[in-house]
């Protein structure tokens, strides 16, 4: 078909009887033009790229070149994993059990060096106390002192 300016050009091809019957029956099926079952046809042809002079394989041939393939990928999917997949995901679980361990043994480490930490903080806490305590002391008595001094001076000037 040729298009020249909304018109249409439309050409004749020749097939015999049999064939000219089929595309009738298939036209009715389908409720289609001749013309349309054609242009359909070969769309159909081009997007398949199937080959019309070659003869069709059987149904039965073509699952089984189907299966072969499904089966070749299969086995493909296997061996990627045995060889590939597998020694990856073994080494990862290593890193990662040896990571686990890694992180306990550390967190137990810091735990005892927090304790021990925080038990000479307690210790020198402990002594800072004690020195506080005897230098209040110490300041107390003073006052005390101090304050017994100036009674003394306080009644000597009074009398």
């Amino acid at each position: 078909m040729v298009q020249n300016k909304n018109k249409t050009a439309l050409t004749t091809i020749g097939i015999d009887h049999s064939t000219n019957r089929q595309i009738d029956k298939l036209c009715r099926r389908y409720n289609l033009k001749k013309g349309e079952a054609v242009k359909l046809a070969f769309q159909y042809l081009e997007k398949t790229c199937i080959n019309p002079s070659e003869p069709p394989e059987s149904t039965k041939t073509e699952l089984a070149k189907i299966n072969k393939r499904q089966d070749d990928l299969i086995r493909f999917i296997r061996h990627f994993e045995e060889e590939q997949l597998n020694p990856m995901i073994q080494a990862t679980n290593s890193i990662a059990v040896r990571f686990d361990n890694i992180v306990k043994t550390l967190e137990t480490l810091i735990i005892s060096e927090l304790g021990k930490n925080q038990e000479k903080h307690n210790a020198v806490l402990h002594l800072i106390a004690d020195k506080v305590t005897q230098h209040a002391n110490a300041i107390n008595n003073q006052a005390k002192q101090i304050s017994a001094l100036y009674q003394l001076i306080k009644q000597d000037n009074m009398q």
